[in-house]
């Protein structure tokens, strides 16, 4: 599967992956409906606030329509926190974007955008684990029984064991923390090694102080029980959950699509302006009437938004009402880095990408990124990996200098013994803030208030995972920006804000558990001006 649909003519004299002409579309505009729900939106363009995932699909499905759309983006390239980006040829994601959903009007519009561009991708993510006795060994994720229990040798499995059993007969007692929950269903010398570390490492909160619900929701179909009989008997009448084996992915990553489509829209006849932020959202009355941004002033007939919740607020003219402004303020993000570096030599693993469960070093999550396309690496003779550091913006890790992280992130590959120092060529370090919205105990209602708020503005729509602040995957930001359309265009009334939200990493889909953290806590951030 690695030189899946290679074409060797794409190949330079040097053995470099050179990116291929992008297909020839016949693109097939509709006439507006008859009966369109705005007549207005045909005197004035729709505003579409941000080109990430959200944004790109309501604009493209707007022009699609022959319906005037402008989509404004504040960077100087399109996708938001799923574009690629490109360094010196190399081509990296920020976080990992597989293209797998159970939503059919997503993967059709996927497929729609990049037809023989979409590739199918094996599917392998694995857990690096270090045991007590510093030896290192690779663990299938999401855990299965029979893997964990060869591979623990005999000492560790007593251990675990034992620790399970003990779980079982001993009096229950309080489940209110995800610490609580795991440690009484595995065990606590399971939790210690399989649960607590890479948790923490990406919330930046002690599993003491999130919700048992939260645990529920994420760690379903793992009996040890039945995996210590599976492993030993045979999986016969045991159902063991599984994941998907393939996935597609853009020949030159996800930015790839979200290109493509920026391409698509002004083929259509909207426009897609970079370097333009939002500064200003003027209302009069329940509208608003003047959207400012990149130095412009634009009159708007709707506003569809996937801008963070807190930067709206912050934005609007007059100002929001003060308890609007406070819950705004209120509103928490767990950002990342991401550290890709070249190295000599062979991919340093074949997954996607690996988990890493090791307290000892900071890294959460490190990507090999020609395992998800060889197209992404252009020099056959080198690897390059993707270290990832959760982190909040403004605290130690975020503020390093780009070489001291590149310094860090080469150390920890040394100290995990996936490569030597000598192989590392150069490095490149891109910061992503507002990556994950967090659910503390008071984010239902800080959210309550400010949707509350916003239905009072008519021709103003939030879609995505700021816009919403939902931690929903592309798929579903997609599918938010969706049924925005579906409501403007055909008056339909879909609730945006009920979409499900496909929170697990393992593709499965589940709805939102909304207050998983008891305490989260206060950030830098935080103390931002809610306009910056």
């Amino acid at each position: 599967m690695a030189n899946q649909n290679m074409p060797t003519s794409s190949d330079d004299a040097r053995g470099r992956h050179v990116p291929a002409p992008k297909p020839k579309k016949e693109l097939v505009k509709t006439p507006p409906p008859a009966n369109l729900a705005h007549p207005e939106m045909l005197e004035k363009p729709t505003l579409v606030l941000g080109a990430g995932p959200a944004g790109l699909t309501a604009g493209y499905l707007l022009a699609k329509q022959s319906l005037p759309v402008v989509v404004l983006e504040a960077e100087d390239q399109v996708g938001g926190i799923a574009k690629t980006v490109v360094r010196d040829g190399y081509r990296f994601d920020l976080g990992g974007h597989r293209f797998f959903t159970k939503v059919r009007e997503v993967d059709e519009l996927w497929h729609e955008i990049m037809r023989e561009e979409f590739l199918l991708r094996p599917r392998m993510s694995r857990i690096y684990w270090r045991d007590g006795r510093g030896r290192t060994k690779f663990l299938d994720y999401p855990l299965r029984g029979p893997d964990v229990i060869r591979k623990l040798g005999p000492v560790d499995l007593t251990k675990a064991l034992l620790s399970y059993l003990w779980a079982t007969i001993k009096p229950k007692g309080k489940e209110e923390t995800f610490e609580q929950w795991v440690s009484n269903r595995f065990g606590r010398w399971l939790f210690n090694q399989f649960f607590k570390s890479y948790t923490e490492k990406v919330w930046g909160v002690s599993t003491s102080e999130i919700r048992s619900e939260w645990a529920a929701q994420r760690i379903k179909g793992l009996s040890f029980f039945s995996a210590a009989k599976s492993a030993f008997f045979g999986n016969k009448g045991n159902k063991v959950k599984s994941l998907i084996s393939e996935f597609h992915y853009p020949r030159y990553g996800p930015g790839q699509m979200w290109e493509t489509m920026t391409d698509d829209i002004e083929q259509l006849g909207g426009k897609v302006l970079l370097n333009h932020k939002v500064t200003k959202l003027e209302l009069d009355g329940n509208r608003v009437v003047r959207v400012h941004a990149g130095g412009e002033v634009f009159e708007p007939s709707q506003v569809i938004s996937s801008l963070p919740l807190r930067n709206v607020v912050g934005i609007v003219d007059p100002p929001a009402p003060g308890e609007v402004r406070a819950a705004a303020k209120g509103l928490r993000y767990r950002d990342f880095l991401t550290v890709a570096l070249v190295l000599d030599g062979e991919d340093l693993f074949p997954d996607n990408w690996i988990y890493i469960h090791d307290p000892h070093v900071k890294v959460g999550r490190i990507q090999n990124y020609r395992s998800w396309s060889p197209w992404m690496v252009p020099d056959p003779t080198k690897a390059c990996v993707g270290l990832e550091y959760f982190c909040f913006a403004g605290d130690e890790l975020w503020s390093m200098d780009d070489d001291d992280l590149v310094d860090l992130a080469m150390s920890e590959l040394e100290q995990l013994g996936l490569a030597t120092r000598d192989k590392l060529q150069f490095g490149f370090v891109v910061r992503v803030p507002k990556a994950y919205p967090m659910y503390d105990q008071d984010y239902a209602d800080r959210v309550a208030t400010i949707r509350a708020w916003l239905e009072g503005i008519e021709n103003l729509v939030q879609v995505g995972r700021n816009g919403l602040h939902r931690y929903n995957n592309s798929d579903h930001s997609m599918l938010t920006a969706m049924r925005a359309v579906e409501n403007l265009v055909h008056g339909t009334d879909h609730d945006i804000w009920a979409v499900n939200a496909e929170s697990v990493y393992h593709e499965e889909q589940t709805q939102d558990e909304e207050q998983p953290y008891i305490r989260a806590p206060e950030t830098e951030a935080m103390k931002e001006p809610l306009a910056s």
